[in-house]
């Protein structure tokens, strides 16, 4: 099948391409539609209905009529000079958020975009009274808008709105402060426009130059972003397409994720390809372009479907997991991945084969046989001292496991360093007035069997609440209409987001609940804390699952590809070891280097999917080369040294640009130590694992790597050139190109 795909793609070039082409354009421009509609932002609606918190959120969307699309903005008011706030002041705050109430906020567009491709997040806000400072050195107002706080039209109204409300209160003498959720990622968002803009164009050359370096060649620098660029549009709106289809919502942060996913592996697809076709394209100068790029396609087709299929292998177990965001990701990213297969086995060969030789213009590198360069040193390095070489990769690596030891999770989502117009009106809050205030713990209780609450009935529960400690304040009992559901906020001194929260949530907050809540009723607690408590035991529920079902399913697809249990085994191993090295190369940073509380919750598991399916590929792809080259005449260690001289180039490209995609994630503030681990990771896996420890290996076990289906020495066919020996004289020359053995 795999043949069939690129023998008619690059039969019939210009098809493939017109058609992808169509489906780019217009998958494109639905997607931000389509993804709009398969997204929400409340991490709690992800967790199984059996949890606390994810109880605690039905009951207030059913009894007290929440909103679960709404986000909520606290607005802080307080006289410009300083001075505490009388009775006249507070009328005027009253009616300023009346006449706010009373506006419907238009989203503002850009102009380059049509008007039916952006849905329209234009509303009317809801306004209400919180509290006043002790002090009445200022009132706070709680916002709600409706939408997802990622969403740009979401921020643009909020935007809007904030500087109305500045408007409206400093024309009274009033200033004004925003905090929240929807606050703070605005005022992070435009803190770090100009270095995510940078970032992204730093990137993008970055890739650029190395294929140029690589290439010498214009179309070969620019053809891979053009062609993931088409592939990754109709991915995001297959991906949306798909979810609204089998009812499944996504995180917010999933679409860009995969966008970085693909332009990684898609250009590492490509590079594979582009590197294969400039070698026969030199080895057998009289074959038409079109034949070699249907040989080679076919050939490295095998690697890069079984490379894809060991990263869908490992996203789908995600279906297993408990955490919603982690079971709708997985699918997600395996149908994104499987559509750059397609465009890789289609779209990618067709390229090849419409622009030909002309591929590597104005390069004049196939019209000579290159000398020896860095990648025939390192494979003769490598098979001339294997057990040296094995030695130092094997204690670099361990070395950076040693990270490991004292290793902390760190499920806090607080203050990141950040100094934002939102993170400073929370400080001004949190020294008044309870830091929880602006995002109450809620304990929320129902009645059995139709009964009904009153609120003396709840006084016990409330006024041992008020005797947790950590908690600053309980606000008074409110009863839904029918009288069957009650809701009791407590204000925690501490950051709803900090893990100082979530502990008390989870414990203090629990435990007085379970022992308070009055007979014939059921209570139950939510909030950001409960909620990110809940998420920390689902999270740790399925890394215990979800590894090992991954691991297997990533053995078994290497078992098939390579036809040898042995040599998966030494994959896996070194694949294991390399995850064990990024993690604690990681912990070693952050924890230990620079004092954060551990390393975040969610990291091992992204690292295991993203660096273990991920850095899989090149580990296929060198192991491929060698059997390949093993079923040539000639002692193991020339195939092995052959393998790293033909393969290096094409890996440690590919490597570079794909931690240059995941650097990227480093302007995105909290995903720090993501960036960095999995641009660590990469690294290790592309330049160590697959340029140095495996080919050792595969130099020292020889044919035995393959056992038990040992590849034989078949004899070059007849139109085949024989390859040279590294370091051979032959192979130094830097004469003619290179003639076939026979016409």
């Amino acid at each position: 099948m795999i043949r069939a795909l690129t023998g008619y793609s690059t039969r019939h070039p210009w098809k493939v391409i017109s058609l992808w082409a169509v489906l780019g354009v217009v998958l494109s421009a639905l997607a931000p539609t389509l993804v709009a509609h398969v997204t929400q932002h409340r991490s709690g609606d992800f967790l199984p209905r059996g949890y606390d918190s994810a109880a605690a959120l039905r009951i207030a969307q059913e009894h007290f009529g929440e909103n679960p699309d709404a986000t909520t903005v606290t607005l802080l008011v307080a006289r410009s000079d300083g001075k505490a706030l009388g009775a006249a002041d507070r009328k005027r705050i009253e009616a300023g958020a009346a006449d706010l109430a009373q506006r419907r906020v238009t989203m503002p567009r850009e102009d380059d975009m049509p008007e039916f491709l952006v849905p329209d997040r234009s509303q009317t806000p809801r306004i209400a009274p919180v509290m006043t400072a002790p002090d009445r050195s200022f009132e706070l107002l709680s916002v709600q808008l409706t939408g997802n706080p990622s969403d740009k039209g979401v921020q643009g109204v909020y935007r809007t709105f904030r500087d109305a409300a500045r408007t409206q209160f400093s024309e009274v003498g009033m200033r004004t402060g925003f905090t929240g959720g929807l606050a703070d990622t605005v005022d992070t968002t435009d803190a770090h426009e100009t270095a995510t803009k940078v970032g992204g164009g730093l990137v993008l050359g970055f890739i650029v130059l190395l294929n140029v370096l690589a290439f010498r060649s214009v179309l070969a620098a620019l053809l891979p972003l053009l062609a993931v660029a088409v592939i990754g549009g109709v991915a995001v709106g297959a991906v949306a397409g798909v979810a609204m289809i089998t009812g499944h919502r996504l995180d917010a942060s999933t679409p860009d994720l995969i966008n970085v996913v693909l332009l990684g592996i898609g250009i590492d697809y490509l590079l594979f390809l582009l590197f294969r076709f400039r070698e026969q394209l030199r080895d057998r100068p009289e074959q038409p372009a079109r034949e070699a790029a249907e040989e080679v396609s076919g050939r490295v087709g095998t690697a890069i479907t079984s490379a894809a299929l060991t990263i869908v292998a490992a996203f789908a177990t995600l279906g297993l997991a408990t955490f919603g965001q982690f079971r709708s990701l997985g699918p997600a990213v395996a149908v994104a991945v499987l559509v750059m297969l397609l465009g890789s086995l289609t779209l990618l060969p067709a390229l090849l084969a419409a622009a030909g030789r002309r591929m590597f213009w104005p390069s004049r590198t196939l019209c000579r046989k290159p000398r020896e360069g860095r990648a025939a040193r390192l494979g003769a390095l490598v098979t001339r001292r294997p057990l040296m070489m094995l030695t130092a990769s094997v204690a670099l690596l361990a070395a950076l496991a040693c990270g490991l030891i004292g290793i902390r999770m760190d499920y806090g989502q607080g203050d990141r360093g950040d100094r934002t117009s939102a993170a400073d009106t929370a400080a001004e809050i949190s020294r008044r007035l309870p830091a929880g205030v602006s995002d109450p713990t809620s304990v929320l209780v129902t009645a059995k069997d139709g009964g009904i609450l009153t609120t003396a009935g709840l006084d016990g529960l409330s006024r041992a609440l008020t005797q947790v400690g950590g908690v600053g304040r309980v606000a008074p009992t409110v009863l839904n209409e029918d009288h069957r559901a009650a809701r009791i906020d407590l204000y925690p001194n501490a950051d709803p987001r900090s893990r100082q929260a979530r502990d008390l949530a989870s414990g203090p907050i629990r435990a007085a609940v379970a022992r308070h809540t009055p007979a014939g009723t059921t209570a139950h607690v939510g909030g950001t804390a409960a909620v990110s408590a809940d998420i920390s035991t689902a999270v740790d529920h399925d890394l215990k699952t979800v590894f090992p079902v991954a691991a297997a399913l990533i053995a078994l697809i290497l078992l098939l590809l390579l036809r040898s249990v042995l040599a998966p085994v030494v994959l896996m191993l070194a694949v294991g070891l390399g995850f064990a090295a990024t993690l604690g190369a990681a912990t070693l940073l952050f924890q230990h280097g620079l004092g954060e509380p551990g390393v975040n919750f969610t990291l091992p598991l992204v690292l295991f999917l993203f660096v273990v399916a991920l850095g899989t590929d090149y580990n296929i792809l060198i192991a491929d080369r060698i059997r390949e080259e093993m079923r040539r005449p000639g002692p193991p260690r020339a195939a092995v040294a052959r393998a790293v001289r033909h393969t290096a180039p094409a890996i440690a490209t590919a490597g570079l640009v794909l931690a240059g995609s995941f650097a990227t994630l480093a302007t995105s503030p909290g995903n720090e130590q993501i960036a960095f681990a999995l641009t660590t990771g990469i690294m290790l896996s592309a330049l160590v694992l697959s340029l140095v420890l495996v080919p050792a290996l595969a130099a020292l076990l020889g044919r035995a790597v393959w056992w038990p289906f040992r590849p034989r020495p078949v004899m070059p066919v007849a139109h085949e050139a024989p390859r040279d020996e590294p370091g051979t004289a032959s192979a130094a020359r830097d004469g003619a190109p290179r003639q076939p053995a026979s016409r």
